[in-house]
């Protein structure tokens, strides 16, 4: 059968691009399955355009931010699921340089859209050390990971667009205008095959993440301190995560899971307990950007997005669609041919 898409890893950008490509009237086959390491599935979700550490929007954070809340709003409501959540997130500083940067760069241009310094009742109120005080990221929010792809598994199904299975490399034949899977033909494969892809460019990192319960903490708002918390309800929080580039593979640790414990312990004045842990793997750009573009006849790639998977992915795809079907460049921040 001919498709005009298909994509090769159902993680969040396999997943995003497909829905990208429905939007616009492309027909689409996925050839994916899930597959230990994969960081979508153990991914937070959450949506921060703040480098916290540093004080500053992240790359491109006023052009990503509607988008996100667009697409994704228009995505949960059209399976009418809810999977995406606006929140504010509340940076907890550890010192009074911290502070004073804060100050400093909510009033800069570009961090005024995104950074605030107000009070948050809910936090004045919770069981939290904050001698230093805190900051608010304004347009912030999280995205359940989980429901959204369960739930586009199941309409990927039931339109006979999904196979459940990996590709191998000998399997994919260039044949005249398009590529061939199989049965599944297509005008475009786009590889989005995250930390198992070996194209150029790409650094694996690890990151673990932890369920916890802490009942005594009724908050809204996502909270930062050492270590992030993302409330999912019924006392039940996401903490996390970390940032590992050896041993990636390795599965949860106790190692990390004591040091997001000692970060949550030295934030909070009340009991933690540890429910679950998960660990994924990223995967990241050596230069921290998006890559993406043409890779081959009929053949090309998005990969690279890193822990702001979330944030990047509905801008990635869109911008891979207008090079690949409108003839638009990519600009060269993101072309995968920086890589050489």
């Amino acid at each position: 059968m001919q498709y005009d898409v298909v994509i090769l890893g159902r993680g969040l950008a396999g997943a995003v691009l497909a829905e990208a490509c429905q939007r616009r009237g492309l027909s689409v086959h996925v050839f994916g399955e899930e597959q230990t390491g994969n960081a979508t599935m153990a991914a937070g979700g959450a949506v921060n355009p703040v480098v916290l550490r540093r004080a500053i929007p992240c790359w491109r954070a006023a052009e990503l931010m509607p988008l996100v809340r667009t697409f994704f709003g228009a995505w949960e409501n059209r399976l009418g699921i809810r999977c995406w959540q606006e929140a504010p997130l509340v940076k907890v500083f550890a010192s009074k340089g911290e502070a004073e940067q804060w100050e400093r760069a909510k009033e800069h241009p570009s961090g005024a859209p995104f950074m605030a310094s107000r009070p948050e009742p809910e936090i004045d109120a919770a069981p939290i050390r904050a001698p230093h005080g805190y900051g608010t990221v304004t347009q912030a929010g999280w995205l359940n990971i989980p429901l959204l792809l369960d739930a586009q598994r199941g309409e990927l199904l039931g339109n006979g667009a999904l196979t459940e299975r990996l590709v191998q490399e000998e399997e994919v034949r260039t044949e005249g205008k398009g590529v061939r899977i199989g049965e599944v033909q297509g005008r475009w494969l786009v590889r989005c095959t995250g930390p198992f892809a070996t194209g150029e460019g790409l650094s694996l990192v690890k990151g673990e993440t932890l369920t916890v319960r802490i009942p005594e903490l009724r908050i809204t708002s996502m909270l930062h301190g050492g270590a992030g918390l993302l409330p999912l309800g019924q006392g039940l929080f996401r903490a996390g995560s970390t940032f590992q580039w050896t041993e990636v593979w390795e599965g949860p640790t106790q190692q990390a899971r004591e040091w997001m414990m000692a970060k949550l312990m030295d934030l909070l004045t009340v009991p933690v307990e540890w429910v679950e842990a998960r660990a994924g793997v990223r995967p990241a750009a050596l230069d921290r950007k998006p890559i993406l573009g043409r890779t081959g006849p009929h053949q090309a790639v998005i990969n690279g997005l890193g822990a702001r998977g979330v944030m990047q992915a509905p801008w990635c795809a869109e911008r891979l669609l207008d090079h690949l079907f409108e003839g638009q460049p990519l600009d060269p921040e993101v072309d995968c041919s920086r890589f050489g």
